[in-house]
């Protein structure tokens, strides 16, 4: 089947004063964190979940409020906390005894956008509350089963999790985010940025809603529609299977991979290239694409051993030495 790039190019010109547009909003109260704004962008289009980690005071919340304030759709935030239930999070049965029947009160996860603050001072049990949530878009309450509202993302905050206090995530949970970002400190030019914009007590914290619902969708159709030649799938399904037959690929790091990228990863990375060539405004994926949205699609599913951990050796590094490696087209 013919593929008209041209055309594809053509609806991508036509969308991207809108995604500029975002972008511009979004700098209004956000300085710097570009990779995290972008990122934030690629789970819209995709939609997919992340999981943003970063120490505090990063603008890791702000950026998601901010974010959600330019999206006409409902939002909640989540504060996790050691003594937060799954009914505080999903919802819950309610009896009357008035009338003698029980009546479903729904949870904040009933919403469009939902920020899971601090995801990681949650035990494990309320964690995963969220996995059916995140999967199947439904939500179980008692004997009923409800379908979220569309579209729904979940966009988690966690501190590192050496900080006192949190709990690891689940592997299963993990997996269904798209994206784990990692945030650091701001250039000495953009905290003195930040400095004179939001040191005062009424510094700008909200901005003017930018997109509808169906605008959303009509971006995401047009995300599956940038094209990717049959030697980027390709090269997207060797960097992957690098990660779990690294021998295959000329690499020596078996030893230290305990877990390789599974399949989900695989699809993980082919919709964030596409979403990334989208906003570079292009109508086709490039081998840059897929090398750019790697790190945050492979760090939490290429599982490290203890030999890696001794010698001091994280999963960005064993990305780093595939992708330095696998053939590019």
């Amino acid at each position: 089947m013919s593929v008209d790039v041209k055309a594809i190019h053509e609806r991508v010109e036509s969308e991207a004063p809108l995604l500029s547009r975002i972008r511009e909003e979004i700098g209004k109260v956000i300085v710097g964190q570009e990779e995290l704004i972008d990122g934030l962008l690629l789970a819209l289009l995709c939609n997919t979940h992340v999981l943003i980690e970063g120490v505090p005071g990063l603008a890791k919340t702000l950026s998601i409020t901010t974010l959600a304030q330019t999206v006409q759709a409902s939002f909640q935030r989540l504060q996790f906390t050691p003594d937060l239930l799954p009914a505080d999070l999903i919802g819950t049965l309610i009896y009357s005894p008035k009338s003698g029947e029980f009546t479903v009160k729904k949870g904040p996860v009933f919403a469009n956008i939902v920020l899971a603050d601090e995801i990681n001072r949650a035990p494990a049990k309320v964690q995963s509350a969220l996995l059916e949530a995140m999967q199947e878009r439904q939500v179980t309450i008692g004997d009923e089963t409800f379908a979220l509202p569309r579209p729904f993302l979940v966009l988690a905050t966690q501190n590192p999790i050496e900080q006192e206090g949190t709990y690891p995530l689940p592997e299963a949970q993990v997996d269904r985010f798209m994206l784990k970002l990692r945030i650091g400190y701001p250039s000495k030019d953009q905290e003195l940025k930040i400095l004179r914009r939001m040191a005062r007590s009424n510094a700008a914290r909200e901005t003017a809603p930018i997109v509808e619902p169906e605008d959303i969708f009509r971006l995401r159709g047009l995300a599956d529609d940038i094209y990717m030649d049959a030697k980027i799938e390709e090269y997207i399904v060797s960097l992957v299977e690098a990660t779990r037959n690294p021998a295959e690929h000329g690499l020596d790091i078996a030893e230290l991979i305990r877990h390789g990228a599974s399949p989900r990863a695989t699809i993980f990375l082919a919709m964030a290239s596409r979403a990334r060539a989208l906003l570079q405004g292009r109508g086709y994926v490039t081998p840059q694409d897929v090398k750019s949205v790697a790190y945050d699609v492979l760090r939490h599913r290429v599982i490290v051993t203890y030999e890696a951990e001794a010698e001091e050796l994280t999963s960005e590094d064993l990305i780093k030495r595939v992708l330095d490696t696998v053939d590019v087209p």
